[in-house]
């Protein structure tokens, strides 16, 4: 996967065993490192003994079979898949509060309505709106919004999974 301004970046998916601390010993390995992670979701997995974490790093920066690794020698790694774009279904939320007075707000308007987003919160100076969708998708919204004025801007990070076969 290349992000937009050309780094080159790979998704692991990292099952971990669900209990205190673990998700503090992935990101302190990267820290010592000195890697840097570029995007980082867990959350609980089907079974509640397990999490799930997705990291997004910069193969620029270390090889994957580094890092994987690395991951192995913590003691609460279960699995790591490495997710490839093209066999994966990646997705991430942004949340973000634009100025849109009355003058600007059928523009914000037309362009939630083009990117399929949902307007969560109004008010009569800006409005909350929350879009979900693959992360280019996201970067391309926030470039055309951006000069409306965003106050505030919150991004989840990338969540993915390995594109389900399909039957021949």
């Amino acid at each position: 996967m290349t992000t937009s301004s050309g780094a080159q970046h790979q998704t692991l998916s990292v099952l971990v065993e669900n209990r205190s601390g673990v998700l503090a010993r992935v990101s302190g390995m990267f820290a010592r490192r000195g890697f840097n992670i570029i995007s980082l979701a867990v959350a609980p997995s089907d079974d509640p003994r397990f999490s799930r974490i997705n990291l997004v790093i910069n193969v620029e920066e270390t090889s994957v079979e580094q890092m994987t690794k690395q991951l192995f020698k913590l003691v609460n790694v279960v699995k790591i898949t490495e997710l490839h774009p093209s066999e994966a279904v990646e997705r991430e939320l942004l949340m973000l509060t634009v100025a849109a007075g009355a003058n600007q707000r059928g523009e914000v308007m037309e362009l939630v309505g083009i990117f399929e987003a949902r307007i969560v919160d109004v008010s009569p100076a800006a409005v909350t709106i929350m879009l979900a969708g693959e992360p280019d998708r996201l970067d391309d919204f926030e470039d055309l919004i951006r000069p409306y004025g965003i106050v505030e801007i919150q991004r989840t990070g990338r969540v993915a999974l390995p594109k389900v076969r399909k039957a021949s």
